[in-house]
Parts: structure tokens; C-alpha cells; sequence
């Protein structure tokens, strides 16, 4: 089995020999405004839903 190293290791490797050395820093560049839109899209769900269950009480009591 391959450790946690050593598959970043492989996975740079591949993304070199696919894409080409140059366009690594712009694909990082993406794969990281892609997980923040993720992340505050998914903050955003767990408030809509937060707030739709305390509405959900609020109707019961």
C-alpha cells in the first residue's frame, strides 16, 4: 500500500506528465478557488438548514 506521501508524489508525477510543468500552478490555482466555492456553499447549506429547522420549530411550539 502506498503511504500518504508517497501518493502525492504519484499524483504530481502524473499531473506533470499529463499536463505539462507549466500548467501545474494553474491548475492548483483552480482546484483551490474550486474547494473554497465548495467550502462556503456547503456553509451556506448547513445555515439554510439550521434555519429552516428552527422555523420548523418555532411553527410547532
Amino acid at each position: 500500500m502506498l503511504g500518504g506521501m508517497e501518493l502525492v508524489i504519484l499524483v504530481v508525477v502524473i499531473g506533470v506528465l499529463i499536463f505539462g510543468a507549466a500548467k501545474i500552478p494553474q491548475l492548483a490555482k483552480t482546484f483551490g478557488k474550486a474547494k473554497s466555492e465548495y467550502r462556503k456553499g456547503e456553509i451556506e447549506g448547513d445555515n439554510e438548514l439550521k434555519d429552516f429547522k428552527e422555523k420548523k420549530n418555532n411553527e410547532t411550539s
